[in-house]
């Protein structure tokens, strides 16, 4: 899904406590008991999504490294739980605490630089955006949502220097030479090239732009039918925050600097609109998403309320990781089994997590306020947790 949180909006320098050098994952093993409220959590609810990780991990031969320097161990190291996981009967809460409590070991996240060492991260959250639209422009339909252009080009750098290995560059070749691609605003003045094909048309351009946001969404069309879309490809740009612009210019006050505040002053404002929303020259293009979703970055659906966006320089896809947070908002605690299968271009670190809320507009509400405080606790398969044990 390669998402942003929604208050990514507001600009990654007022996210997070500056961190003096580069992060470094530690892990610290406890007890379960020491997981607050990890009994009173239903865990049965994270299974669904946890089998779906394994159904995608354990299609990979046995050796291959999961996660980071293989930080999640090999993939026979997963077999064992993964197996144990999916003969728990559905809802059974109890059962499902048993099996994870058998297989996995608990650690305590920490983020350690040179200057700093903390446990207490960031978990901000982000949903699957709702617009409507047609196949074809006409009447109030006249926002293109595109697909992947035809002259769009990804360079994996690695190609060309061992350093340069998981580097990648997008853009177009002109004259033999490789450019950066089109911004948002040369793509709104129709810098495409018109034999790209739109994949469908909006009536609203600030729904289609916080599509962008989040990187998927469901259209509803004329005829009252539901398609679902996702991310193809981007731009290659970076991303700007036009909340930290809209708040630095006074246009929003501070404490209405949510997703539905920036929301509601771009559609009140629509002679400014555009020219803020241009400001971000990221730019998504879709694709068709049939069956379920919306699609993470992991290649499995997400699942709302136990889906997590991570850094997967850190973290490992699929890996089961228990948050200690409070709700959006205020202080009431939020304590959840949940899973590693997204990635977002504002999650960034260790102790860094984006937490998918569904869709629709009671999922916006919630996420669209999340920005909490959060300790992470990451569960590793018993083979991986005794390795690390007697190598520390």
């Amino acid at each position: 899904m390669l998402v942003l949180p929604l208050l990514g909006l507001l600009g990654a320098c007022e996210k997070t406590p500056p961190v003096e050098g580069p992060s470094r994952l530690l892990l610290t093993p406890v007890s379960y008991a020491e997981l607050p409220g990890w009994a009173e959590d239903g865990q049965a609810e994270a299974l669904p999504a946890f089998r779906r990780s394994c159904g995608r991990l354990t299609r990979q031969p046995d050796q291959r490294a999961v996660g980071p320097q293989g930080l999640g161990g090999r993939v026979a190291d997963w077999r064992p739980a993964c197996a144990a996981l999916a003969q728990v009967p559905d809802g059974d809460h109890g059962a499902a605490r048993r099996a994870i409590e058998a297989h996995f070991a608990p650690f305590k996240a920490r983020d350690a630089s040179h200057e700093h060492d903390q446990d207490v991260g960031l978990l901000t959250g982000y949903y699957e955006a709702e617009l409507n639209g047609a196949p074809f422009p006409g009447g109030p339909y006249q926002v293109p949502i595109y697909a992947t252009p035809r002259d769009l080009v990804t360079v994996s750098l690695g190609r060309f220097r061992a350093d340069l290995e998981g580097l990648r560059i997008v853009g177009r070749v002109e004259d033999g030479r490789l450019l950066p691609y089109y911004t948002r605003r040369e793509i709104d003045d129709g810098a495409l090239d018109m034999g790209d094909a739109e994949l469908l048309w909006s009536d609203d351009p600030v729904d289609v732009f916080f599509l962008h946001i989040q990187g998927s969404g469901q259209v509803r069309m004329p005829d009252g039918s539901l398609r679902r879309i996702g991310f193809a490809a981007s731009n290659g740009l970076d991303f700007t925050a036009i909340g930290r612009a809209l708040l630095k210019e006074g246009k929003v006050p501070r404490d209405q600097a949510s997703m539905q505040g920036i929301r509601a002053w771009l559609r009140a404002h629509p002679a400014e609109a555009a020219e803020m929303m241009q400001r971000n020259a990221r730019y998504i293009f879709f694709r068709w998403i049939e069956g379920e979703g919306p699609i993470g970055a992991q290649g499995v659906p997400l699942t709302a309320g136990r889906s997590l966006a991570v850094d997967p320089d850190f973290l490992p896809f699929g890996a089961l990781l228990y948050l200690d947070t409070t709700w959006p908002g205020g202080d009431k605690p939020l304590r959840r089994l949940v899973v590693a299968q997204d990635m977002g271009s504002a999650i960034k670190g260790p102790l860094r997590g984006d937490f998918f809320w569904g869709s629709g507009e009671a999922a916006l509400e919630q996420a669209g306020r999340m920005k909490q405080k959060a300790r992470f606790y990451l569960l590793l398969p018993n083979p991986v947790a005794e390795r690390r044990k007697t190598t520390s």
